[in-house]
């Protein structure tokens, strides 16, 4: 496993990222299960973990302090969000309120069982709701010692380009991958900037790989209901670039996830995974650098 920096932070975080969310994080998926595949990243040399409040009807954020009890946590990038909280019969609410923020970062570090919450991102907040009062709470969790960096995940790109303009925020975190070739301008704005930059949504929910194709489990149908209901447009385009699924010596996600590494602004690529055979998958993909012309052939594609 590589490492990079994560913008002017001071914290390094491996390239290939832990997305503690999702099917994951259901009690439906068992929790041996999920606490193996935490020790596995570990050991492939995963230093950080993805999650959040909402995340897996807010299952997935005391899971994952489950999962790294008893690991020695300084040498661990865990981000959680806050913002979005699960709201009940398969709800997601908002509230970016100071108040709630503030009580929200507390609220992850007893369920992380940490001193310190290396990263808090707000969750998909719109440029309204980053207000001076807002800004001041993150910056009062700093001082307090219960944070140490700030950031945004946003998927709308008009949010990232104000955030790349305030000097609060430390971090952002993009939908990044082989079907988003227009967030690219962004990342070198919000790297310029300092910013650390984090490629979410890294594998295109696994369209690249038709993933819909290869149903297995229950988690395989959950993850195709929500492609086919939320992500329609991700699929057609994915479609496109079957030709990764017969690349010599490369599997389509271990391309999909070199081509977002391979821009030197991003710091680590966040993926999620049920399975211990795609983990050590997406792991290989650390340092691996593509070809030339299948570089290219992608690049012609998604233009």
């Amino acid at each position: 496993m590589l490492y990079r920096p994560l913008g002017r932070t001071g914290l390094s975080v491996s390239e290939i990222g832990f997305g503690a969310a999702s099917w994951w994080g259901k009690p439906r998926f068992p929790e041996a299960d999920a606490l193996g595949l935490v020790r596995a990243a570990l050991d492939g040399g995963v230093t950080f973990f993805d999650t959040g409040a909402s995340y897996s009807a807010g299952e997935a954020e005391p899971r994952l302090g489950r999962a790294l009890k008893g690991h020695d946590a300084s040498r661990l990038v865990v981000a959680s969000k806050a913002g979005t909280y699960h709201a009940g019969g398969g709800r997601i609410a908002r509230d970016f309120s100071p108040a709630a923020v503030t009580a929200s970062a507390e609220r992850s570090l007893r369920h992380l069982g940490l001193d310190v919450l290396p990263l808090l991102q707000l969750h998909g907040p719109a440029i309204t709701e980053l207000t001076e009062d807002l800004r001041a709470a993150l910056a009062d969790l700093k001082a307090r010692g219960l944070i140490r960096a700030v950031g945004v995940n946003s998927f709308d790109p008009a949010v990232i380009d104000h955030v790349i303009g305030l000097p609060d925020f430390d971090v952002v975190m993009v939908d990044y991958n082989v079907l988003r070739p227009e967030r690219e301008p962004l990342i070198a704005r919000a790297a310029a900037a300092g910013k650390g930059v984090l490629a979410g949504m890294a594998l295109a929910l696994g369209h690249t790989g038709f993933r819909l194709a290869k149903i297995r489990g229950a988690q395989d149908l959950w993850y195709a209901a929500r492609a086919l209901a939320n992500h329609r447009s991700e699929v057609a385009r994915g479609a496109r670039f079957g030709f990764l699924n017969h690349v010599q010596d490369v599997t389509a996600a271990q391309a999909a996830l070199a081509f977002v590494l391979a821009n030197p602004d991003v710091a680590c690529a966040v993926t999620g995974t049920t399975r211990r055979a795609h983990l050590a998958e997406n792991l290989a993909a650390s340092g691996l650098a593509l070809p030339a012309p299948l570089m290219a052939r992608i690049r012609a594609v998604r233009g």
